[in-house]
């Protein structure tokens, strides 16, 4: 009777176990981890990340990407400071200003993407010497971010003497289209698609690339808190990894491929047009070959920074970029 009791109780004990596993809620394999990415502007200059989207390299990472645009490099970085969103992709240069103000959760570089200037100077006249510039108010985007930057260092390999053009901070980034419409400014400096759209529309030419002159840097790049890197590596190493798919594929297909893939990011483009803009920034060598940053393109963008008394010193490149990605 003992040994009865007994093995009717280890049954029990058994089905209790087997019960509490059966009712426990189970975690969703097909559930995807969300990001949620805030974006500088939506720009054909973004193809690779755009190709990953489209081609569910995310997806096949486990990852649902949440793209917010958030006009302007600093509200990006507001953005991920404030926990609106996990990732930035703006310019890093907004990441250094974080990191000299003295911030402890400071913003972490962890990849790449594109590595010289996307922009375009539109003009009316499409016959162009940089020279042209001297004497002409230019609206370049925002005081000290990465477009402004880069042109000035553009305007430098130019041989453009800088104190005769006049450089108009004062309109924002996503107002610079309207405004050039609306009469303000001899020139404007803008990204695709918004220049070819300019051009087409008969509001001006697209005249010369700001990248063709400006150098090599990390122009634009994925960054997120120090805690929240720290505390999402894997999540972020697959984030990394569907960006590289996206890179790869991009350095591997001709720009109508890459046009048509891209095309549902674009609607208001046409395949035409839109294949024309990746083919520019293909040919400008716009795009890194991985996700990885090296450290002579950092110091390149500290010099340009340091250059425009923006920061009183270098920061270090070893804490505030942390590559996913060999180089």
């Amino acid at each position: 009777m003992k040994k009865l009791l007994i093995s009717i109780g280890i049954l029990l004990i058994i089905l209790i176990v087997i019960l509490s596993l059966y009712l426990l809620p189970k975690k969703d394999k097909n559930k995807l981890d969300t990001i949620k990415l805030a974006e500088v502007t939506h720009s054909a200059f973004y193809a690779p990340l755009y190709v990953a989207i489209e081609n569910g390299y995310f997806k096949e990472e486990n990852i649902n990407i949440d793209l917010i645009l958030t006009s302007g490099a600093d509200k990006v970085a507001a953005a991920v400071l404030s926990n609106d969103v996990n990732v930035g992709f703006a310019g890093p240069e907004s990441a250094i200003y974080v990191y000299a103000g003295g911030e402890e959760d400071y913003l972490v570089t962890f990849a790449g993407l594109t590595k010289r200037d996307g922009q375009f100077i539109i003009g009316k006249d499409p016959n162009f010497d940089w020279k042209d510039l001297e004497g002409k108010e230019v609206l370049v985007g925002r005081l000290g971010g990465m477009p402004a930057l880069n042109f000035l260092n553009a305007l430098k390999n130019a041989n453009v003497d800088i104190s005769k053009v006049n450089l108009n901070y004062s309109v924002e980034f996503s107002a610079l289209s309207g405004s050039y419409i609306a009469g303000v400014g001899d020139f404007v400096n803008l990204f695709e698609p918004n220049a070819t759209k300019l051009e087409s529309e008969g509001f001006g030419n697209v005249v010369a690339s700001v990248g063709s002159l400006s150098g090599e840097m990390p122009y634009t790049a994925f960054y997120a808190r120090k805690s929240y890197l720290e505390n999402n590596q894997d999540l972020l190493e697959r984030f990394n990894n569907a960006l590289n798919k996206g890179l790869e594929y991009t350095k591997n297909h001709k720009a109508k491929d890459i046009a048509k893939v891209i095309l549902p990011q674009f609607p208001d483009t046409s395949l035409d047009n839109l294949e024309t803009i990746v083919k520019r920034y293909a040919e400008s060598d716009s795009w890194l070959s991985t996700t990885f940053i090296k450290e002579e393109y950092f110091n390149n963008l500290q010099n340009l920074i340091l250059e425009n008394n923006l920061i009183a010193e270098k920061v270090p490149y070893n804490k505030l970029i942390h590559n996913l990605s060999h180089e």
